[in-house]
């Protein structure tokens, strides 16, 4: 309809009802009545009302507004515009009745005129909503969780200028007190182990989970329900994201194995944070990594003066450096990319040299266990020299801090890339008392997400149709996801007295094949139409990941979900002499220098509890 024709008819609408509210207002007031009123009184009384009309319709742009879109604004505007048209008719009727107004009359009017003017644009847009936008191309959709975020989700989807495809039907909560109500017009049908009969009675084809503060478990608990039907689901945003800022409630977002392994959020002691990273220098090592890059994201939030990327790969830290500039490009943090390789022992004095950091996160490493079972000496030159490098860089211009990142791995290791890392610390702790930089490191297990992680693979092995490819059905786990674990770092960065191994609290473990069983289902497939296959144990690889036994945690958590490792003072001449001679040795003979460096320091810790 085009603008005039529009305006034509609001007009002629108004007209029509202006000119009979006073008649039926009259009607109303004095039912029995043959006549109480003067008939040239209530014409002209008519014409002044049908007047004063238009004349504050357009002031309040009665007639210029979308009404498909109308709310408690548009009735203010109308309520405004016949208030102020009854008092100008009552004025008249002051001036022409010898200064005696039908005041009960006109109030009627009055009442009319809100009821039946606001009624027919409220009336368009309600019609269009159920009628005209909800096509049946709209998905019947289920939502789990009748709380305020789910309010929120009904609300918004219930809006007929919401472009979604999904249209709300029915609530499920689990909450008994809730069971029958209802939610913006939906009702609560039943509780989480009813989503299956829901659905099917329901006709359902899509399920929205509303609950962001959901604890451990409760999400699982909730997909195995969902898992049960063929409705596609998806999950508004975790807790922390909204609490951010990073996204909204109608965000809604596909349910992933992360989702389900995650844990409940930690909260960071922000001020003690603040006090070491903003307005300060920063490095990061490896900063084009999964934990590398990531790190430098938390780091941004506290507005650090300086951050300085160092990567050896090209496309990765052009990469961070664009992401970071994109997202952080107002701030006054200079961003600093750097290329450069943490074997490169000038190159890496260099850097410290140039923008002496108070802190260094070394992130940098080769972490894939098969790999560096097949190239033991590129995992000494990266993990073990690298090491040295950025960290004796660190200690001659005075760093204040150096935060190395180690892994679970370095726990009893049976591999090469464990028993680098497990030497890197070493190095790292050698350094410490004889220095004015704090060195400490971090383990921590598998990180989701991360370029090496098996949740990538499985991911592709679906799309391709299978089969999924699993070691061994008893083989676990322990994960966390990049984000968490790049905050515990930063943490336990700021906790560094000097010399400490920090333990991050890794959970549960978790079974490989149950995680290739969930993202099955996730991708909306089932085991029949994908198959997981075992492949056997790789080279390096340990059925079980080890944390530290309870022998070996200083008792208490320094920090939730921190603790700190019991460790003992190796001797530096041993390192030297394997970081000496290790271009010597054959593969076999490297790996065997490197458990024997490794299990002498635990025969120490062994005899030093004893």
């Amino acid at each position: 309809m085009t603008y005039k024709n529009r305006l034509a008819l609001l007009i002629l609408l108004d007209s029509v009802i202006v000119s009979i509210a006073i008649f039926i207002a009259l009607w109303i007031v004095y039912p029995y009545a043959t006549i109480n009123y003067e008939s040239t009184v209530i014409i002209i009384t008519a014409i002044a009302l049908l007047f004063f009309h238009h004349i504050y319709a357009f002031i309040y742009n009665l007639y210029n507004k979308m009404w498909a879109y109308a709310s408690v604004g548009e009735l203010v505007a109308i309520v405004k515009a016949v208030s102020l048209t009854i008092l100008s008719a009552a004025i008249i009727q002051l001036l022409i009745n010898d200064f005696t107004p039908y005041r009960r009359a006109l109030l009627v009017t009055w009442m009319l005129h809100i009821i039946l003017i606001g009624g027919s644009r409220f009336f368009w847009r309600v019609f269009r909503a159920r009628y005209i936008t909800r096509s049946d191309t709209k998905k019947r959709t289920l939502i789990v969780g009748a709380g305020d975020a789910g309010a929120m989700i009904a609300r918004q989807l219930n809006n007929e200028h919401n472009n979604s495809e999904l249209w709300p039907v029915a609530f499920v909560d689990d909450d008994p007190a809730k069971q029958r109500m209802q939610v913006y017009n939906l009702p609560v049908v039943g509780s989480v182990k009813d989503i299956p009969m829901i659905v099917t009675k329901n006709n359902i084809a899509h399920i929205v989970i509303a609950i962001p503060s959901l604890k451990n478990g409760e999400l699982n608990k909730i997909i195995d329900h969902c898992n049960k039907t063929k409705a596609k689901v998806q999950m508004i945003p975790k807790i922390e994201d909204l609490m951010t800022g990073r996204v909204s409630v109608s965000n809604l977002k596909n349910v992933e194995v992360e989702d389900l392994l995650g844990r409940e959020p930690v909260e960071l002691d922000i001020d003690s944070i603040k006090d070491t990273i903003t307005g300060h220098t920063v490095m990061v090592t490896g900063a084009g990594g999964s934990i590398g890059s990531e790190l430098c994201r938390q780091l941004m939030r506290f507005s650090p003066g300086k951050i300085v990327l160092v990567g050896h790969g090209e496309f990765s830290i052009y990469s961070i450096d664009m992401e970071l500039r994109q997202k952080y490009g107002q701030s006054d943090v200079e961003i600093i990319p750097v290329i450069g390789d943490v074997q490169d022992r000038a190159r890496m004095f260099e850097i410290v040299e140039m923008f002496r950091p108070k802190k260094i996160f070394h992130a940098a490493a080769h972490k894939h266990v098969p790999l560096m079972e097949y190239n033991p000496h590129e995992a000494v030159k990266n993990n073990i020299i690298g090491t040295k490098n950025v960290a004796e860089a660190a200690d001659a211009f005075r760093v204040d801090t150096f935060v190395l990142v180690s892994t679970d791995k370095a726990v009893n290791p049976t591999n090469v890339m464990g028993a680098t890392k497990r030497i890197a610390e070493m190095i790292v702790q050698c350094l410490n008392p004889n220095s004015q930089t704090k060195f400490v490191a971090v383990r921590f297990g598998n990180v989701l997400g991360s370029r090496g992680s098996v949740i990538p693979l499985f991911k592709k092995q679906i799309e391709q149709g299978g089969p999924v490819t699993v070691t061994d059905p008893k083989m676990t786990r322990y994960f966390m996801t990049i984000p968490e674990a790049s905050r515990l770092v930063i943490q336990a960065g700021t906790l560094a007295k000097g010399g400490e191994i920090f333990v991050l609290d890794m959970g549960e473990p978790v079974k490989i094949v149950d995680l290739a069983k969930n993202l099955i289902k996730l991708s909306g497939y089932t085991e029949d139409e994908i198959e997981i296959k075992y492949s056997g144990i790789r080279p390096g690889e340990k059925m079980y990941e080890e944390l530290l036994g309870e022998d070996e945690i200083l008792p208490g958590q320094v920090y939730e979900k921190i603790y700190v490792g019991r460790t003992v003072e190796v001797e530096r001449r041993y390192l030297e002499e394997l970081m000496e001679r290790f271009d010597t040795y054959e593969c076999s003979e490297l790996k065997d220098a490197l458990m024997n460096v490794v299990y002498m320091e635990r025969e120490m810790l062994t005899a030093k509890g004893s």
